[in-house]
C-alpha cells in the first residue's frame, strides 16, 4: 500500500477529481466519525470523497479527554451493550488497529467509605476487566487491584491522606485525539478515498426528492465545485443540525452540545505515578498523563453559543480546580495552569435537560432519498458508527457491496512499528538523535516516522528542536505540511502538534519559527508569514482573555474577538 501525501497539491487533485466524476460517498465532516466512514467506505471497494470545512479534527474531535475507554461509570447506568462495544473497540485499537497511537494508561480510584464501596466499585471494576477480556480483545491490559490507603499514598504521594481510605487501581488507554484523525484520513487516502480540508459544504445538489450532491466551496483558493454523489454521509458532530438545514427537512432527530474543558499543568504539580478518576456531584473527574503534562479535566455543561470556537470561562477553569483540589495535599493554583482548552460534546437531544444524562448513543438516520445521518456516540466506538452509517447507504447503492473490513486494516504507521520500537537504539545510532526523540518520533507516528527522518537526512537543521517547544523537532512541522495536510500555523501549534496547550506561551515564542518552516512547502512569502503569526497571537490572547471572563456569555464574546484565519 503507497502511503498517501496530504500536501497542497494533492489537496487541488482531490477536489477537482471529485468534481470530475460521480462518486458512491461523500462523507461531509473530518472528525473521527467522517474520517472513520470515509475509510470504512473506501475499503469496501466504494469510490470515496472526504470534505472537511476547516482542518481534520478541527471540530471536538481535537478537544477530548484523548481517552479510548470502555465507559467505566455507564456499568453503573447498566448500560452493559455500549461497555461492552467500546471495550472491544479499545482492545482493537491498541493490539492490531493502532498500537502506535493508542497506550495503556493506569488510574487509581480513591475510595473514600470503608466496606461497602470497595465492595461496590470493586465489583463494577471485577465486571470491567471480565467484559475486556470476554470481548476477545482485551489480554493485553493489566487488570484491576486493589489497594490498601499506605499504597495507594505510595503510588499517588499528591493524595491527601484523609481523601481516601483506600483505592482500586484499574487500566484504560488514551492517544492524541487530533494526531489520531489525521492519520485515520491519511490511511482513507492510501487506499484511494478523495480528500480536501478548508472545502465547506454550502448547499446540496437534488433532483426531485433525492439529493445527489454537494456544492462545495473552496476556502482557501475560492471558487465553488459541484459533487455529485450517490449517497452522502452527514457526519458533522454538533453541526449536525445545521448541515441538516441545508437541503430545507427537519431533522429526524438533534444534536445537542455538551461543553467540556480541560486544563493542562505540568508534570511535576502533581506527584503521581498514576491517572486519577474522581467522583464529582454530576460527572466524574480525570487527572490523565500527558507526557510532560497531565489533563485535569472535565466539565459537562449545555452548550448553545459559537460551535466552532467553545470558550473556557473563569467559572469552568475554577470548577475543576475546586474539584481536584479536594484531594490534593499540594492545591493547584491558577499559575499552576499551562493550557486550557474546550471542547463539544455532540449529544443526541433526549428528554432530560441535564446533558451529563443525554445519550452517548449514536443513531444513523436516512432523512431523504440519498443523504445518511450519523450522529452521537463517544470517540471510541468512531469504527462502529462508521460502519452503520455506510451499511445505512449501502441501502441506497444500486449495488452489491462488501462487508465492512475495518476490523482488519491497521491505521498507516502501524504496520511494522512493534519491529521500530524494538529497534530504535539502533535508529537512534544511525541518525544521531537521541533515542528519546526517536520514541517520541514513533509513538507520533509509527513506521512513518522513516519519513520524517528523511526529512532530517536531507537537511540536518530538522533535527533541532522548535524553539520554545523543545518537546518537537523542526522537521515535525515540515512534514506536517508536506504529508499532514496542514495549511495553516495555527494547524501546526493546535493539532498536528499540541505546543498551543503545553508551553506556558501557548505557543507564542515557537509561532515565527514554525510559520518559517511552513513556508518552504506551502510557499507563503514574508506577508503571508507575518499574516499567519499575528492571527495565531491574536487567537491566544483571545483565549486568555476568554478565560478571564465570568461566564459562558462573556467568554463567547471574548473568544469571538479573533477571526479565523482569512484564506491565503
Amino acid at each position: 500500500m503507497k502511503t498517501a501525501r496530504l500536501g497542497p497539491e494533492e489537496r487541488v487533485q482531490a477536489l477537482a477529481s471529485m468534481a470530475e466524476r460521480e462518486l458512491d460517498v461523500l462523507v461531509v465532516g473530518a472528525g473521527v466519525v467522517g474520517a472513520g466512514t470515509a475509510l470504512d467506505a473506501v475499503t469496501r471497494g466504494l469510490s470515496t470523497g472526504l470534505v472537511e470545512a476547516r482542518d481534520w479534527a478541527s471540530g471536538t474531535s481535537s478537544r477530548s479527554s484523548k481517552l479510548i475507554h470502555g465507559g467505566l461509570r455507564y456499568l453503573e447506568m447498566l448500560d452493559f451493550a455500549l461497555v461492552r462495544e467500546a471495550l472491544k473497540e479499545r482492545g482493537l485499537l491498541l493490539e492490531r488497529l493502532a498500537p502506535h497511537l493508542v497506550k495503556p494508561v493506569p488510574f487509581l480510584y480513591p475510595l473514600q467509605h470503608k466496606g461497602w464501596e470497595r465492595l461496590y466499585a470493586g465489583s463494577g471494576v471485577a465486571l470491567y476487566d471480565a467484559m475486556s477480556v470476554s470481548s476477545g480483545h482485551g489480554r493485553g491490559l493489566p487488570t484491576h487491584r486493589h489497594l490498601s490507603r499506605r499504597h495507594a499514598l505510595r503510588v499517588a504521594p499528591c493524595l491527601r491522606k484523609d481523601a481516601l481510605v483506600g483505592a482500586l487501581q484499574y487500566y484504560d488507554a488514551q492517544m492524541d485525539d487530533a494526531r489520531f484523525v489525521e492519520t485515520l484520513v491519511r490511511t482513507a487516502a492510501s487506499y484511494g478515498a478523495q480528500v480536501a480540508s478548508r472545502s465547506r459544504v454550502v448547499g446540496f445538489l437534488r433532483e426531485g426528492e433525492r439529493v445527489v450532491g454537494a456544492r462545495v466551496q473552496d476556502v482557501e483558493a475560492g471558487g465553488e465545485y459541484e459533487i455529485r454523489a450517490k449517497q452522502i454521509v452527514n457526519a458533522t458532530g454538533v453541526w449536525t443540525d445545521d448541515t441538516q438545514a441545508l437541503i430545507g427537512e427537519r431533522g429526524q432527530f438533534h444534536v445537542r452540545a455538551s461543553k467540556g474543558i480541560h486544563l493542562v499543568v505540568p508534570k511535576d504539580r502533581i506527584h503521581s505515578t498514576t491517572g486519577l478518576i474522581l467522583r464529582t456531584e454530576k460527572s466524574v473527574l480525570f487527572v490523565i498523563p500527558w507526557g510532560r503534562h497531565w489533563i485535569v479535566g472535565t466539565t459537562d455543561t449545555d452548550w448553545d453559543l459559537d460551535k466552532a470556537h467553545p470558550a473556557a470561562s473563569s467559572a469552568d477553569i475554577d470548577y475543576l480546580l475546586e474539584h481536584v483540589n479536594s484531594v490534593l495535599a499540594v492545591p493547584l493554583t491558577r499559575d499552576d495552569v499551562q493550557g486550557v482548552y474546550a471542547g463539544l460534546r455532540p449529544l443526541l437531544a433526549g428528554e432530560s435537560d441535564a446533558t451529563s444524562k443525554l445519550s452517548r448513543e449514536h443513531t444513523v438516520a436516512h432523512p431523504v432519498p440519498g443523504l445518511v445521518v450519523v450522529a452521537g456516540g463517544k470517540y471510541t466506538t468512531y469504527r462502529v458508527m462508521a460502519k452503520d452509517a455506510v451499511d445505512a447507504a449501502v441501502h441506497g447503492l444500486d449495488q452489491r457491496v462488501a462487508d465492512c473490513v475495518t476490523e482488519d486494516v491497521p491505521l498507516v504507521g502501524a504496520e511494522g512499528y512493534t519491529a521500530l520500537w524494538n529497534a530504535r537504539a539502533r535508529i537512534a545510532a544511525r541518525t544521531g538523535l537521541h533515542v528519546v526523540r526517536v520514541e517520541h518520533l514513533l509513538n507520533r507516528f509509527g513506521s512513518l516516522t522513516e519519513e520524517v527522518l528523511a526529512l532530517i537526512a536531507d537537511d540536518p537543521s530538522l533535527g533541532e528542536p522548535l524553539t520554545g517547544a523543545d518537546d518537537y523537532l523542526r522537521a515535525e512541522v515540515v512534514y506536517a505540511a508536506s504529508h499532514e495536510g496542514a495549511r495553516h500555523l495555527d494547524d501546526v501549534l493546535t493539532r498536528r502538534t499540541r505546543i498551543s496547550i503545553e508551553t506556558f506561551d501557548r505557543g507564542v515564542r515557537s509561532a515565527r519559527e514554525c510559520a518559517g518552516l511552513m513556508a518552504s512547502v506551502l510557499g507563503w512569502d514574508e506577508g503571508q508569514i507575518d499574516k499567519e503569526v499575528a492571527h495565531y497571537k491574536k487567537r491566544v490572547e483571545a483565549e486568555r482573555e476568554s478565560q478571564r471572563q465570568p461566564d459562558d456569555l462573556t467568554a463567547d464574546a471574548a473568544r469571538l474577538g479573533a477571526p479565523d484565519i482569512v484564506p491565503l
